[in-house]
C-alpha cells in the first residue's frame, strides 16, 4: 500500500463529514484545508481545479485528485483498506450491496434532504407545496431504510462499511436539522446510536469544526423556519 499525501477540502456539511469519518476510521494521516461555503470559496478558479463542480468535498493524494463524497468514499476504501475495516472486498455480492447504497445515498437521500432542509428553511418565498413534497420523500427514504435495517444490522451486511458512513451523516444531522424524531424508525434510530458512538465518528463529525453545537443547530434552523413561515403567512395577508 503506497503511503498517502493526502489534503482534504470540506466544510462543515452531511456530505462534508462523511469523509473526515472514513479518514478517521482508516487512521490515514491528512492536511484539512476548510472551504468556506458561505463566502463561496467553493467556486474560485482555484478550487475548480480540483472540483470542476465547484462542491464539496474533494480531495487530492500526492497528484491524483479525487471529488464526490461517493468517489471519494469508493477510492479510499479501494486504496487505503486492503484489510476490509470498512469496506467488503472488490465482486463479492456484500461489495455490490455495499455499492448499490452507496449510489442510493448519493442519488435520493442527500439530495432529497438537501432539498427539504432548503425549502423548510432557506428558501426566499415559502412554498408549502415544494416543502411537504421534499419532506415527504426524505421521510419516505427513512423507511426503506427501517425496512432494510430490521432484516440487516449495516445496510451492506454484518459489518459497518462506507455504505453506512454514506447515509449515516444525512440521518444524524438531517434528522436534527428537521426536527424529525428517529423513534419513528426504530431500527434506524439503533443504527445511528451503533455508529455515532464511534470515537473515529465523533472525531470526523467535529473535522472541520462545527460552529455550534447539535442543539443549538436545532434552535437556529427552528429559529429559521419560523421565520419563514411568517413571511409566508404575511405575503398571503
Amino acid at each position: 500500500m503506497s503511503s498517502p499525501d493526502i489534503t482534504l477540502y470540506t466544510d462543515n456539511t452531511p456530505n462534508g463529514h462523511k469523509i473526515p469519518i472514513i479518514l478517521e476510521e482508516l487512521g490515514l494521516p491528512y492536511e484539512l484545508k476548510q472551504v468556506n461555503l458561505q463566502s463561496g470559496q467553493q467556486k474560485e478558479e482555484w478550487y475548480l481545479k480540483i472540483n470542476p463542480n465547484g462542491q464539496i468535498p474533494a480531495l487530492t493524494d500526492g497528484t491524483q485528485r479525487v471529488f464526490d463524497s461517493g468517489a471519494i468514499l469508493l477510492y479510499l476504501a479501494d486504496k487505503y483498506d486492503p484489510e476490509g475495516k470498512v469496506s467488503y472486498r472488490y465482486a463479492t455480492p456484500e461489495y455490490v450491496e455495499q455499492l448499490s447504497w452507496i449510489f442510493w445515498q448519493i442519488g435520493g437521500l442527500g439530495p432529497k434532504g438537501g432539498a427539504a432542509l432548503a425549502f423548510s428553511t432557506f428558501a426566499p418565498v415559502r412554498s408549502d407545496y415544494a416543502i411537504n413534497k421534499f419532506l415527504s420523500e426524505f421521510k419516505n427514504l427513512f423507511s426503506v431504510l427501517e425496512y432494510r435495517l430490521s432484516e440487516s444490522p449495516y445496510l451492506a451486511g454484518e459489518k459497518y462499511t462506507i455504505a453506512d458512513i454514506a447515509s449515516f451523516t444525512w440521518v444524524f444531522q438531517g434528522a436534527a436539522a428537521l426536527d424529525l424524531d428517529l423513534g419513528e424508525w426504530p431500527h434506524v434510530k439503533a443504527w445511528t446510536e451503533r455508529i455515532v458512538a464511534r470515537p473515529a465518528v465523533q472525531r470526523g463529525l467535529e473535522i472541520p469544526k462545527p460552529p455550534f453545537d447539535l442543539e443549538q443547530f436545532r434552535v437556529f434552523l427552528r429559529g429559521q423556519r419560523e421565520a419563514l413561515l411568517k413571511k409566508g403567512n404575511e405575503d398571503k395577508e
